[in-house]
């Protein structure tokens, strides 16, 4: 979610139902050498609330001197980050590289966990390939060094984001009678039906939604009111999203600025307006113009100009 769950975007999904969210991963040398895209990351608001920030790294000392930079900022919890298996961060022995090497994380995670006044938690994958799943060795473990709640992906670092995640062995670490801490799943949570279907086969303490909201930050309502009723939330209308894109680009320009606010905007059209009729040549206008005022004006162009969803 690098990239993509920074305040404008948290924004709109705290807004439309998530409980509990995170800050994109925040690399702790960055930190320590006081990168201003790391530092600026740190930035959280009173209405996230309650919000932790993630951190990521294969240095003890790094994580360490991070950690206490984040506790002054005052979130909710701190997070680290075992479980991105992008190339990048795996070969500096971050993320979900260090699940070749229990020691190490659990060396990293006892590092952060002495250096905050924070609960600490921790994100991470079923192991590194299919003949290294140690989750369970990696939650018992990482239990003892003192976190207080544990998200699993339930792929390896191997399968990156394809097949089809596997919940099974999460549901075994949160039956394991060692385990008090909570348990949370993730992966491949993309409807109201799914998240039921999974709470009730793996029993698991939470559901953690990443690539499924974006564009797409109703789904927390829809999961929420389909478990509380066994009903379908009205699905939204083209006047929703572009309500929803609209506050987004105006919490994105806030943030970053004009020009930045602007740009890094762009990705964003195609996922909140997936399935409307004939808009590539409204997307292009959307990703090419510079000026605030036109991108809105095209923006509530939209529902007269595209009246259907596929």
């Amino acid at each position: 979610m690098e990239d993509v769950s920074d305040p404008p975007f948290r924004f709109v999904c705290k807004k439309y139902g998530a409980d509990l969210m995170y800050t994109e991963f925040i690399s702790s040398e960055g930190l320590i050498r006081d990168a201003i895209k790391s530092r600026k990351k740190l930035d959280i608001f009173d209405y996230e609330k309650p919000i932790g920030i993630q951190i990521f790294g294969g240095d003890e000392e790094a994580m360490a001197m991070s950690a206490k930079i984040v506790d002054a900022t005052q979130p909710d919890l701190l997070d680290i980050n075992f479980g991105c298996p992008v190339k990048k961060v795996v070969c500096k022995g971050a993320g979900a590289g260090v699940l070749k090497d229990v020691d190490l994380m659990v060396r990293l995670t006892k590092a952060v966990v002495k250096s905050t006044n924070l609960p600490v938690t921790v994100k991470t994958r079923l192991g590194w390939d299919e003949s290294m799943i140690n989750i369970m060795e990696v939650a018992e473990r990482l239990q003892d060094v003192g976190i207080k709640a544990l998200t699993v992906h339930g792929r390896t670092r191997a399968q990156m984001y394809k097949g089809h995640s596997n919940w099974e062995p999460i549901a075994a670490v949160k039956n394991n009678p060692r385990i008090h801490i909570p348990i949370f799943g993730n992966g491949d949570i993309d409807s109201p039906e799914k998240a039921v279907e999974y709470k009730n086969k793996y029993g698991l303490d939470g559901i953690m939604i990443g690539r499924a909201s974006i564009g797409y930050p109703w789904i927390f309502n829809e999961i929420k009111y389909f478990m509380k009723t066994g009903e379908h939330l009205a699905k939204p209308t083209i006047e929703n999203r572009v309500e929803v894109a609209l506050a987004h680009f105006e919490k994105s320009i806030e943030w970053k600025g004009p020009k930045l606010g602007v740009l890094e905007m762009r990705p964003h059209y195609s996922n909140y307006f997936k399935g409307i009729n004939h808009f590539k040549d409204t997307r292009m206008k959307l990703v090419t113009t510079d000026h605030i005022d036109e991108i809105k004006a095209i923006l509530l162009s939209i529902p007269e100009k595209h009246k259907s969803i596929d």
